[in-house]
């Protein structure tokens, strides 16, 4: 393309205004010394550019005044053959707005969505920089490149090309018109052929056929719609382009794609390509009136043709080679507080109102005028699609009455209003042969002045501004010169656009998706998704779940008829299915014609006989989706022969088969392995004669049959069986088929897990205009990227993100900048746990949501485009390669109701994995004493919280050397039980959960000790009624462990030998209810005792220092109290040692007395398990060998016997 806008003289510039001489239009070149800037007083700025030719426009850039704070950030384009006469330019989404420059020296290039033709070029400053003392400065250039023309206009009929036969073609045409209706391309063959082009209603209609059989019952016509509000009197650009059955139609920018009907590919027109009025299949078509360019059919040029004469061609007289244009000024009514305002003949007594109008709005204010000498004022309104027609006369009721009949349908309707004294008439669309009158007494004197669009003084008017466009406006029978009425000050208007028409049709093609219906306004439309089983702002989200299995998650437990959508957004249609719900499963069922079954005779392999397989509710689509998503699928099959063969086996051609998927044919029966060329009784070796693969084929005169389940989910569902052997003496067969039966959903279940910096790739995702995206996830990680889409420069991309612990954001950019819509969750999603992220984008808007939290929503303005045109491919795990990557788990990931295979992706030696696991399964070094493995997916923890012990692994040992009197006290509870507490707590024990403190039913007891010195008491736990625990070494070395629970206290010897050695020992004793285990026995508390320990309240290590009674066999062992080494003391979910010396709190609740100081006892460092080089952080190379030694340590455990 070339620059248009350097290369021109002063002389080519125009502009509503200047601010002064050296902010002329002429200085308005991209890259020059200053730009234009209108007047400060110049309400409706423009400027104007004469390209002195028609080019084909395909980009402009801007910028601001040089060297200034003056830009403008916003403007509509207008582009036309005249001066004055202005198209929008409309992008996509209905918007005219264009954005613009956010400083004076960057170029902003705006790249058309598709090319246009024009000699004149203006642009209207809708925004601008305003900081600074900033105003409006524009500084441009258009790109395009030459076009060249070839026109004529007709008023009648002509005939043109010969005939012909072809594979492909391509057809070309430039049409501008003012009429709704007309024929502007047509041919036809006998054999059915036909090839139509027409105006209807001011939408192109294509209607187009290969050929029809009357034999076959084949209607080969297929018919195409594009475009809407065409007969706006500026040029549409036309291209057919068919290779064989596949046709794309394109008017303008919008291109329609479809494959024609019938079986044929050539198109056979064996009359001539005509356009005239009375063809044979369109005699209601009028002739088309208006302007056609560029006529091209297969390469020829039609009008170079017509100008040399060629024979071919048959001319009428009424021929022009040029577009003589119908001198019309429409003006656009775009703003919120629009009005025209034009003069009348004052006091006159009759009064002529004549207008045509065009709109989408319901209502809207079109005239307003007031009588002279104070007699009342007259309204024509928009209202529900009528012309409402109101009557104010002082001192009296209002008349009204409408007219007219959904007006608001956005093609143009002509209003004439004529009233007199006791008359006023009212015509809609010139139908004067019922035009609406009424007569009632009043006085008509016309005002001098008139509104239309809008009112500026206060008024009785209660309707909104009309938004739409008027034209040919004639009061009291007399045009109304806008230009002439400006010039002179006669008028005043506001907010209006003159010389064009800015009507857009946002409903063409229809934004709403499974067949929703589009309602629109001026500037924005809704859709209606009543009974289409889809809901949101388009109609693209599914209301119904994927499958049985779904529903049975969501808590739908009973069986019945459900409604599913297997494919939820995608194109296929809802239906209905029978569910049956299990515990552990849900079975999707369904039902067909042929249940029942159906005899077959007569039918050979030649001419097979064909049982079609028709699906409830369902179309073979709808099904095949249901077995494609579905774990485990099955079909009974059962053929019952009489002297009628299945596969004629074991080396025959098979006489019958059944087709499934895909429509490929298979012949193994029901039991019966895939594509084995079996039956099932050979798999069972049950058949008649073992001879044979299937009972049938031993071909007996008796009645035998093959049965079983297909359950090769791939070849299912059924979709036709072919019988082929039932046309001998007495031969027959009996086919019967069950219904589907599916269960599980692999979409749910689709699962891996990211265990290092990596991505999966995928093909580039095309969502159109509208995506849904739907996954689960858990991960401990405070960031990562699940998906990215995007396109070469990061233009155009979409990314869904976790931004921080708490914050779900969705990043995009598809038209208007990068935006994000960001869900703020009041609890950390890094929490390990399955979370499900939904999250939807549209030309309404973007939302967001996780688990059951409400939307987060970020609304567009109206006229909003979504463009979603990506090049790289789709990125899961990581954005731009390994950029913010996720380490965690992903499941069932759909982007607009397709599932997209994870576990087909996994990859160990990339750190992907099938299913949901990371480090902790296989750790190198697992977590020690029952600590808790976090998943950190690339890494792990291990939570050492509930453990008495410390380290990476939990595996160093916390202990204290007590010193002769020393000991220490862990205060669990500070009060007793309450009443309310004990009542609480006897209704819910809390079998697993030592939390509470108080009223357990379960204990948990270990430590390990070294001493010379006895007696001692190791451990004891009191409570703040008589129940306590103690574990005490005896003078002999023995141990003895006294349980009191109620009133009897129970002794049990854990050891016989002098455990006082100076070695480590190892206790660990664990009550649940009233047995007690320690290793290896297990003894029973009688049942007359309470099976709780009531109200803990503190644990004593060393010696008993406990106020109150004391047990006696305590006090004779209390003194001296240990002397050595205790370690790793846990009792349920308290840890003292560990409290001492690693406290999390500013006042430990504990107490020591005398001296007890940190120390191992005595273990040995801990062994670790080994560590390969590549998960080693301190590794640092290859090839340096180191002699070691091994060590084996052998750490005496003692096991207590009773």
């Amino acid at each position: 393309v070339d620059p248009l806008v350097s290369s021109l003289y002063a002389n080519s510039f125009l502009a509503s205004s200047r601010y002064n001489f050296l902010y002329s239009a002429n200085f308005a070149k991209l890259y020059g010394s200053s730009g234009w800037s209108p007047s400060p007083r110049d309400r409706q700025p423009w400027l104007q550019i004469d390209l002195k030719r028609k080019y084909r426009i395909q980009a402009i850039a801007t910028q601001g005044t040089f060297n200034s704070y003056d830009w403008v950030t916003k403007y509509t384009l207008l582009y036309g053959d005249r001066p004055d006469s202005w198209t929008p330019y409309v992008m996509k989404g209905g918007n005219s707005t264009m954005p613009g420059n956010w400083n004076y020296h960057q170029v902003k290039r705006n790249v058309f969505h598709y090319a246009f033709t024009a000699k004149h070029i203006r642009l209207l400053p809708l925004g601008w920089n305003t900081e600074n003392g900033g105003k409006i400065g524009v500084r441009l250039e258009v790109f395009g490149c030459a076009y060249g023309k070839d026109i004529f206009q007709n008023h009648c009929d002509y005939n043109l090309l010969p005939e012909f036969r072809t594979l492909q073609d391509h057809f070309a045409v430039n049409f501008k018109t003012l009429e709704q209706d007309g024929l502007l391309l047509h041919s036809e063959g006998v054999q059915g052929d036909i090839l139509t082009l027409e105006l209807r209603k001011g939408r192109l209609v294509l209607t187009i056929g290969l050929g029809s059989s009357t034999v076959n019952q084949v209607d080969g016509r297929t018919t195409m719609t594009v475009g809407n509000i065409l007969d706006d009197q500026h040029w549409h650009y036309v291209t057919i382009k068919r290779y064989g059955r596949q046709v794309n139609f394109t008017v303008d920018a919008h291109t329609e794609t479809a494959i024609c009907n019938g079986d044929f590919t050539y198109i056979d027109l064996d009359t001539q390509v005509v356009i005239e009025p009375n063809v044979p299949h369109l005699p209601e078509v009028p002739n088309f009136r208006g302007c056609l360019e560029n006529v091209f059919i297969n390469g020829i040029n039609i009008i170079n043709m017509a100008q040399d004469q060629e024979p071919e061609i048959r001319i009428p007289r009424q021929m022009h080679y040029a577009c003589r244009d119908i001198l019309w000024k429409p003006m656009t009514f775009a703003g919120p507080n629009n009005y025209l305002q034009v003069p009348g003949f004052f006091r006159k007594p009759r009064m002529f109102v004549k207008f045509k109008f065009r709109s989408w709005d319901y209502t809207g204010l079109l005239m307003f005028t007031r009588f002279a000498d104070d007699l009342g004022a007259l309204e024509l309104g928009l209202s529900e699609g009528q012309v409402n027609v109101t009557l104010f006369q002082p001192g009296k009721k209002k008349l009204q009455f409408a007219a007219g009949y959904r007006l608001n349908d956005g093609f143009w309707h002509t209003v004439d209003v004529a009233a007199r004294d006791n008359l006023l008439s009212i015509t809609i669309d010139e139908e004067e042969g019922s035009p609406l009158k009424i007569t009632n007494p009043f006085t008509v004197r016309t005002g001098d002045r008139y509104f239309f669009g809008g009112e500026l003084f206060t008024t009785p008017v209660l309707l909104n501004h009309f938004h739409g466009c008027m034209q040919q406006i004639f009061i009291d029978n007399e045009p109304v010169d806008i230009d002439i009425i400006l010039q002179r000050r006669w008028g005043r208007y506001a907010e209006l656009l003159l010389g064009t028409c800015g009507i857009t049709d946002r409903c063409t093609p229809n934004p709403c998706e499974h067949e929703g219906r589009c309602i629109q306004s001026w500037d924005d439309f809704i859709c209606l998704c009543e009974n289409t089983g889809y809901k949101g702002e388009v109609c693209h989200m599914s209301v119904y779940k994927e499958s049985c299995e779904a529903y049975r998650l969501t808590g739908k437990s009973w069986s019945g008829n459900y409604t599913i959508d297997p494919d939820l957004s995608g194109p296929l249609k809802p239906f209905e299915v029978y569910c049956t719900m299990k515990s552990d499963k849900a079975w999707t069922i369904v039902m067909h014609d042929r249940i029942d079954g159906i005899k077959v005779t007569g039918s050979t392999v030649d001419r097979p006989y064909i049982v079609d397989v028709n699906y409830w509710n369902a179309s073979w689509d709808d099904v095949t989706a249901l077995a494609n998503t579905s774990m485990y699928c099955e079909q009974w099959i059962d053929y019952s022969c009489y002297k009628s063969r299945i596969l004629n086996t074991p080396n025959g051609r098979p006489y019958s088969f059944w087709i499934g998927r895909n429509n490929e044919s298979h012949e193994y029966w029901g039991g019966a392995f895939p594509e084995s060329g079996k039956c099932g009784c050979a798999i069972n070796q049950t058949c008649t004669d073992a001879r044979f693969h299937c009972n049938c084929d031993a071909d007996y005169r008796q009645w035998y049959s093959d049965k079983g389940y297909l359950m090769w989910k791939d070849h299912l569902p059924v979709r036709k069986v072919v019988v082929g052997d039932t046309n001998r003496t007495g031969s027959k067969a009996h086919i019967s088929l069950g219904p589907l039966r599916c269960h599980g959903d692999r979409s749910i279940w689709n699962t891996i897990s990211f265990t290092k910096p990596t991505y999966i790739e995928f093909p580039t995702f095309r969502p159109g205009s509208t995506v849904d995206i739907s996954f689960h996830f858990k991960t401990y990680r405070p960031h990562g990227v699940f998906l990215e889409n995007s396109d070469d420069w990061l233009r155009n991309f979409i990314r869904i993100e976790l931004n921080t612990t708490q914050n779900l954001v969705f990043i995009f950019m598809v038209g208007d900048g990068i935006l994000n819509v960001t869900l703020r969750s009041p609890v950390p999603l890094n929490d390990n746990e399955w979370h499900f992220v939904q999250a939807e984008l549209n030309v309404k808007l973007a939302r967001i949501k996780v688990d059951y939290q409400p939307w987060a929503v970020r609304r567009f303005p109206g006229q909003t485009f979504v463009t979603m045109e990506f090049t790289h491919p789709l990125l899961v795990g990581a954005a731009n390669r390994t950029l913010w990557p996720f380490l965690g788990c992903l499941r069932g990931l759909r982007m607009n109701g397709v599932t997209l295979d994870l576990e087909g992706k996994a990859n160990e030696e990339q750190g992907i994995r099938r299913n949901c696991t990371g480090q902790c399964l296989n750790a190198t070094i697992p977590c020690r004493n029952a600590a808790q493995c976090i998943e950190g997916y690339a890494a792990y923890t291990c939570d050492c919280g509930n453990t008495a012990f410390d380290g990476f692994y939990c595996h160093k040992d916390i202990g204290a050397y007590f010193e002769i009197g020393s000991w220490l006290r862990y205060n669990i509870r500070k009060k007793p039980t309450t009443n309310e507490e004990w009542w609480a707590n006897w209704l819910d024990p809390h079998y697993h959960n030592f939390s509470l403190g108080y009223n357990d039913t379960s204990d948990e007891i270990e430590f390990s000790f070294s001493t010379f010195q006895t007696p001692a008491v190791l451990l004891y736990i009191s409570s703040f009624v008589q129940d306590y625990m103690a574990v005490i070494l005896k003078k002999d070395g023995t141990l003895d462990m006294r349980y009191r629970l109620g009133l009897i206290t129970h002794k049990y010897q854990l050891s016989f030998r002098n455990l006082a050695d100076g070695y480590p020992h190892y206790v660990n004793i664990t009550r649940h209810n009233r047995t007690i285990r320690t290793q290896p026995i297990v003894e029973k508390i009688t049942l007359v005792e309470d099976g709780r320990f009531d109200s803990p309240k503190n644990i004593f290590l060393g010696r008993v220092m406990e106020v109150g009674d004391i047990d006696y066999e305590i006090q004779r062992h209390n003194s001296p109290g240990l002397v050595g080494c205790i370690s790793g003391v846990r009792y349920n979910i308290y840890a003292p040692l560990k409290t001492l010396f690693r406290p999390n709190e500013t006042e430990p609740p504990v107490t020591v007395q005398g001296f007890v100081s940190e120390s191992n006892c005595g273990a040995f460092p801990p062994v670790h398990g080994y560590v390969p080089w590549e998960a080693d952080h301190w590794f640092t190379s290859i090839g340096i060998f180191v002699s070691s030694i091994e060590i084996q340590v052998y750490i005496f455990t003692v096991t207590i016997p009773t």
